[in-house]
């Protein structure tokens, strides 16, 4: 007989998480005690709504019971409510906490809008859901470079006008170099579904670290002599200072005329100004965005209206399984943390990605 194990970890769900993944939590991990109290968090809209219903307001006697209740974490799923001053009063106020891993595979900016100092940076762990999101990311930059591979625009727009047109030729995607930049958790998915495929994939590194299915690495100086020799462009970058508008006017100055391009990382890597200008003087031919530099996207944006650009609401990683693959995650990372092994997507303090 396996005598029960007592619990080791105090996680407490600062965001709304079911009680079957609490509990599909704690059977993953046994040394954990998975602390919730479902009337005390927002509650989710529709699927991975982690911060919960916006009208949904506590009452004081809830707000404090909530506090308390987070207060008294060894970790946390989730940052409180979604909201980085939340998680730098529970910080200060809990120095028992040791770790806090956010839903959003971009987490690290919510870590630095917490505006922690660095002891207290460096007291905690801080981890992300990045990677959870790679296989739909993948997906949906697949669908874009096929969607301008086949001229989705033209195709639309010849079904609306009832016409037959002459046939034309369309490109495939075993015959394309594909550069995906960044070859983190989603990019090396982006990577793996586009050999699978048959592309010649090449791909942007800081470390020179092989990953598979990529053909060739392209160190990120190198990058815009790289983008002229290349069919399409997959974006994958988490947004931090040094990637800010990283694709800007140089770098799409230099791509080979009629290039694709598909952003699944985050928006700011991308200058959308010079993005409209590529894209009207044809050296993009199509951009399918899942994300943008400011989200919603504004309705005065150019490019809610042109005509080849697909656009996705930042929709792309949203899946009927997101909340169970991120409620695994927590379960594997609380194992790693109790046998004192490396976590998953750890956030730099430093750069905050």
């Amino acid at each position: 007989m396996v005598e029960a194990t007592e619990p080791r970890l105090r996680a407490v769900a600062a965001v709304p998480l079911a009680e079957p993944l609490c509990r599909l939590i704690e059977e993953l991990e046994p040394r954990v005690q998975v602390v919730r109290d479902h009337s005390l968090v927002h509650p989710m809209r529709g699927p991975a709504d982690w911060s919960g219903d916006p009208d949904h307001v506590r009452t004081p006697e809830q707000q404090r019971a909530f506090e308390e209740m987070v207060d008294s974490a060894d970790a946390l799923f989730g940052i409180p409510d979604v909201d980085p001053q939340a998680l730098a009063r529970t910080v200060r106020a809990n120095p028992r906490l040791r770790w806090v891993m956010t839903t959003a595979a971009g987490g690290g900016a919510q870590i630095k809008a917490a505006g922690l100092d660095r002891a207290e940076l460096d007291r905690i762990v801080f981890t992300t859901s990045a990677g959870v999101h790679g296989a739909p990311l993948a997906e949906f930059a697949v669908f874009g470079v096929l969607a301008g591979a086949k001229d989705l625009p033209r195709l639309q727009a010849d079904q609306r006008e009832r016409r037959w047109p002459e046939r034309f030729t369309m490109r495939q995607i075993d015959e394309m170099t594909v550069l995906v930049v960044g070859l983190g958790g989603i990019g090396a998915e982006c990577a793996r579904a586009f050999h699978a495929l048959g592309a010649r994939v090449w791909g942007t590194t800081r470390t020179g670290t092989p990953v598979a299915g990529v053909d060739r690495l392209i160190p990120l100086d190198e990058l815009v002599e790289a983008v002229a020799h290349v069919d399409a462009i997959v974006v994958t970058l988490p947004g931090t200072e040094q990637t800010h508008h990283l694709i800007g006017a140089d770098v799409l100055a230099a791509v080979r005329p009629g290039a694709i391009l598909a952003s699944v990382g985050r928006g700011t890597v991308i200058d959308e100004s010079a993005l409209l200008q590529a894209l009207d003087e044809g050296r993009i031919s199509f951009a399918a965005m899942d994300v943008f530099e400011v989200e919603p996207l504004p309705a005065a944006s150019a490019l809610w209206s042109h005509p080849r650009v697909l656009i996705s609401p930042h929709t792309a990683a949203l899946s009927t399984k997101e909340e169970e693959r991120i409620a695994r995650r927590f379960a594997a990372d609380a194992t790693r943390l109790l046998d004192g092994s490396p976590l998953h997507a750890v956030v730099d303090t430093v750069e905050f990605y």
